[in-house]
């Protein structure tokens, strides 16, 4: 960098942030209103952002919150492959999706990056990841829920240049044209992606050009500083000490496996060591290291709560140990189509170690899972082959002071959308039954735990094939401070004659047939505190919404409800006694 040395106006670094919040937010409308499939456009599981010259984040627009971690570690990969920078040249656009290095999770997560110049100096980076649709591999959707090895698992791009000095490589183009079932939906978001970048390198050369390239620079720098200190102000104001956790990596073939944490937090440090954790296995739950890296630096700002926009001086105090070869630090060619089951789990045994300790920012077990869902077939109508991958949404869970969220996402997808009933029966082979909360009265408390939901579908052909990959489906979601856990999540299946099959929690390419109802049913969170000690009207106000039966409200709640008045008649002995 070649600027000046010195002050900054205050007041010109607030103008330049908001301006690199407005660019990356620029970016992020632009992929989705010019992207093919509904897993963008629709649910949003993509992100876009900004870095400096060293591909330290400066600024993100982002659906999926995991994808905080990945875009800074993307960069510094295609710096460091390309010689530090120095054979980079204007208009380059690298694709990458190798789940290995920087920025990786799985295949279906591809990641494009391009430099920005002005007046021929490197100043910064435009960079995105999304989920495509399909990337190839042994199964519709690449989402592999058996696969045993990588390359099973689809089309692997190693960081090459798509775009050299604005020339289009058509040769990578036809690769994946050929290597991928949807290319139509693929390709699109691949353009799409390629529109997000150029719309952050106009932004990035107007902004210097408005306020000069000095001011530009040493604001950001300025940024990240400030961004550094307030992570380690904030990092002081946990208790030192050292808190571990254990849980288990669910899946098809030997699990549950353990993992396990510890964290020690400092003055200064907020260190994460995740060694003796389970060996990576041939089940694509494992995750690499910078899976884990991402699901983590989202733990972290969760556990933060930063005030400001999130850049790479936010992360300084953060510290991740792993032994490589382990199933959340796993090398290739372990599969990892299912990532997100370990990265999430990682960074939820940071959250259940500091519970106890952070009640007012960390509630209860929630769902966890992304719980994919892929299910493919023909249209009925149009008798042409359709493509459904969404992940599901499920219940939080409860903390002080607060029930727990109904119908969310997990900390994995974070502000994503589920596909429209009205967009899956028109572009899918089905009809959707029902989509309702789930009303099991799990997750008791003083404070509730969030409900799961049960969205069932009805097949319209014969012959579609099914897999689901549901998290918290042997162990629930687990309560605090004398709560009650929550629910697992299961799949059960109604054939049209009558067969009933599951609960289950994972599945693959099961087949169902015209007629056939497949039940997709998410865990509802724990609990926060003794049920004995909510209040009656809340009781009540959850029976009147059946989200509690009668029953419950009585034996779990102490609460007596005439159902034929639908009022309260009153308190059991129990309660009474408890709460004296």
């Amino acid at each position: 960098m070649r600027y000046k040395e010195g002050s900054i106006n205050p007041y010109t670094v607030e103008i330049i942030k908001d301006s690199l919040l407005s660019i990356g937010d620029e970016m992020f409308v632009a992929l989705a209103r010019t992207s093919m499939s509904p897993i963008i456009y629709e649910v949003l599981d993509y992100a876009c952002g900004l870095t400096n010259a060293k591909g330290h984040l400066i600024s993100q627009g982002n659906g999926v919150t995991s994808f905080i971690g990945m875009l800074s570690p993307m960069v510094q990969h295609v710096i460091e492959k390309y010689d530090n920078g120095q054979d980079l040249s204007e208009g380059d656009i690298i694709i990458i999706n190798n789940p290995y290095v920087g920025g990786g999770s799985h295949l279906s997560d591809v990641g494009l990056v391009m430099p920005i110049f002005y007046d021929g100096e490197l100043i910064g980076f435009s960079a995105n990841k999304g989920h495509w649709t399909e990337v190839g591999g042994k199964d519709p959707g690449s989402f592999t829920t058996d696969s045993n090895e990588i390359y099973q698992e689809g089309l692997q791009l190693p960081g090459i240049k798509l775009y050299e000095k604005g020339v289009l490589n058509q040769a990578i183009v036809d690769i994946i044209e050929s290597n991928v079932r949807f290319p139509e939906l693929s390709l699109g978001d691949l353009w799409a992606q390629v529109a997000a970048l150029k719309t952050g390198e106009k932004r990035m050369a107007e902004l210097c050009s408005k306020y000069g390239e000095d001011a530009v620079l040493r604001s950001i720098e300025v940024l990240i500083d400030q961004g550094k200190e307030l992570a380690i102000n904030e990092v002081r104001k946990i208790p030192n000490g050292i808190y571990e956790a254990n849980s288990f990596i669910e899946a098809e073939d030997g699990g549950p496996y353990p993992i396990h944490v510890k964290v020690t937090v400092t003055d200064e440090e907020f260190i994460c060591d995740f060694t003796n954790c389970h060996p990576q296995v041939t089940s694509p739950v494992n995750c690499s290291f910078y899976g884990l890296l991402s699901s983590v630096r989202v733990m972290f700002l969760a556990i933060l709560n930063p005030s400001q926009s999130v850049n790479e001086g936010m992360f300084a105090p953060l510290k991740i140990i792993t032994e490589p070869g382990t199933i959340v630090s796993a090398t290739r060619p372990a599969p990892v189509s299912m990532n997100f089951e370990a990265r999430i789990g990682g960074a939820d045994l940071i959250w259940k170690a500091l519970a106890p300790i952070l009640p007012d920012r960390l509630t209860a077990g929630n769902l966890l899972s992304v719980s994919s869902v892929v299910l493919t077939g023909k249209h009925q109508d149009l008798n042409s082959p359709y493509l459904l991958v969404e992940p599901s949404v499920g219940g939080w869970g409860a903390g002080k002071d607060m029930d727990g969220e109904r119908g969310q996402f997990s900390m994995g997808n974070g502000e994503t959308y589920n596909v429209p009933i009205e967009v899956a029966e028109t572009r899918y082979g089905l009809l959707v039954d029902e989509y309702s909360f789930r009303s099991d009265g799990a997750g008791a408390g003083e404070f509730v735990g969030g409900s799961g939901v049960i969205r069932s579908y009805r097949a319209l052909t014969d012959g579609q094939k099914l897999s689901v990959n549901f998290g918290r489906h042997q162990f629930a979601p687990w309560g605090m401070n004398g709560g009650e856990k929550g629910s697992p999540s299961y799949v059960q299946i109604e054939k049209q004659n009558g067969e009933s099959v599951g609960p289950f929690g994972i599945v693959t390419r099961h087949e169902l047939n015209e007629g056939d109802v497949v039940h997709l049913v998410t865990a509802t969170g724990g609990g926060y505190g003794h049920s004995f000690h909510r209040p009656i009207e809340k009781v009540y106000e959850d029976w009147k919404n059946n989200f509690i039966s009668t029953e419950q409200a009585k034996i779990t709640f102490g609460v007596i409800i005439d159902e034929t008045a639908g009022t309260v008649i009153g308190e059991t002995e129990s309660r009474k006694k408890f709460n004296q």
